[in-house]
Parts: structure tokens; sequence; C-alpha cells
């Protein structure tokens, strides 16, 4: 499962996700714990709100997308490319993504590593 974290400052959940384009990056599989990617950065015509939705774009590969508020023409829009968006008021983006993945898949939930 691969899971994607607005953050503007790369530390925290930061919303308005249409137009962010700073975001931590995350994966899940049954055989191991969460795991830290490389931080994904957008130009600012990359931004979902920018986008002229030609060509592929990085957060369509997403299952999931955490953020803080966002609007629901957001969630809608990323819904039709079948990226789930979850909206948290938790500021800790490890923490966000243990508890969406034990949300998620209850028995699989492991301590977050790559802190």
């Amino acid at each position: 499962m691969k899971i994607g974290v607005t953050s503007q400052n790369l530390r925290t959940i930061t919303g308005h996700a249409s137009k962010a384009r700073s975001f931590l990056m995350y994966e899940w599989t049954a055989e191991q714990a969460v795991q830290t990617v490389e931080p994904l950065e957008l130009s600012m015509e990359m931004s979902i709100h920018a986008w002229d939705k030609r060509g592929d774009h990085p957060l369509l590969a997403l299952d999931y997308l955490i953020t803080g508020p966002c609007g629901k023409s957001f969630i809608n829009q990323m819904k039709q490319y079948g990226v789930k968006v979850r909206t948290t008021d938790e500021t800790d983006p490890l923490l966000a993504v243990q508890q969406l993945v034990a949300a998620v898949v209850p028995w699989a939930a492991k301590p977050v590593r790559g802190a």
C-alpha cells in the first residue's frame, strides 16, 4: 500500500491538499512495518489544483492520501483516480500513517519504523 501525507514543511501534516507541493511518502506491506520513502516535491504546475491532467501524475499512484482540512471536490477528484483521501487532525505523519494502516488492516498493525 502506498500512502502520501501532505506536509509543506516535511515535518507535520498540513492541509489544502489540492495546492500542496510537498508530500511525505510511505509504503506498507503485510510482510513489514510502515516504511518511509523519499519525500515527493512537486512543481507549482503539478499541484493537483494547477495540473492540466495531461500525462501521469505521481499522486495518482497512491492508495491513500492523508491530509489536514481539504475540500470535498478534492476528495471526489482523487476518488475518480482511485486514491482514497483521509483527513485528520493529527499532526504527526508517522502516527497518522500507522493509524490508517491499523484501521484499514487491523490485524497487520505494526510499530512504525524509519522515523
